[in-house]
């Protein structure tokens, strides 16, 4: 059956786009995607030290909404919800792209990774994506997607990804979850696993620059975030519970 979809896309949804650090964050790029294809944005940055250089990316895109937030501090998470709600009263799209561990934890081989250090980063990385999906899913009431950013290091060993390939891991199982218990609301849930980016948290990675020259063609950005708005699209209704590798096909190789 024909479906009408309005051109751009995306015109009249609201998308909240966390985890943009700069013009070189996957958020970002996701963000752009969205806005481009007519969704309007609402914004967040961690610190105000992040806050100088996401500000001038939220003018660009023309986000009403920019707000604080730090999903490890009690009550910011709810605080953009509210906002969303008074000023919107609904959402769409909920894009997920953030992930901490202690630099000690991060770096050192997962056998000597603290206790403290495996929760913070469990906690942050991946049980704050639960969290937001508890509170978007009251004003989705049309449907709608949740992203959340993952990495081939949750299935695969990949050396120097240390205790981020079992929070990845669990990330992506906590999104088939959530598929499974939002599809009834038409709500689609996705993990998006992009290869090798030069990204600011990529940074922290032990000899990031091996996974790069070892990644081959490298994807971009735009690669991610138009791969995100086509998923939040009507065109993809009957998809959700996936894990989309934007590799240019890299995962499949041995």
């Amino acid at each position: 059956m024909a479906i009408e979809i309005p051109r751009p896309v995306l015109k009249g949804a609201k998308a909240l786009v966390v985890g943009v650090a700069n013009q070189y964050s996957i958020a970002y790029g996701c963000a752009k995607a969205f806005r481009e294809l007519g969704a309007d944005l609402a914004i967040t940055y961690i610190n105000e030290k992040t806050k100088t250089y996401v500000e001038p990316l939220v003018k660009e895109l023309e986000a009403p909404i920019f707000m604080p937030l730090d999903v490890a501090t009690p009550g910011m998470l709810e605080a953009v919800f509210e906002r969303i709600t008074k000023d919107w009263g609904k959402l769409d799209i909920v894009l997920h792209s953030i992930a901490f561990a202690p630099k000690e934890d991060l770096r050192g081989p997962l056998i000597n990774c603290s206790a403290d250090g495996f929760k913070q980063a469990m906690d942050i990385s991946c049980h704050s994506f639960v969290r937001m999906a508890r509170l978007a899913a009251p004003l989705m009431q049309n449907g709608g997607t949740l992203f959340a950013m993952s990495y081939y290091g949750a299935n695969k060993v990949v050396p120097n990804y240390n205790v981020m390939g079992p929070v990845k891991a669990a990330l992506e199982a906590c999104c088939r979850y959530l598929a499974y218990e939002l599809g009834g609301k038409g709500i689609r849930v996705h993990a998006i696993s992009p290869g090798p980016l030069k990204t600011r948290a990529a940074s922290g990675l032990k000899d990031f620059d091996l996974l790069l020259n070892e990644a081959g063609e490298l994807v971009d950005i735009m690669d991610v975030g138009f791969t995100c708005a086509y998923l939040a699209t009507p065109y993809a209704r009957r998809l959700s519970g996936e894990t989309m590798y934007v590799d240019g096909g890299v995962n499949i190789m041995a």
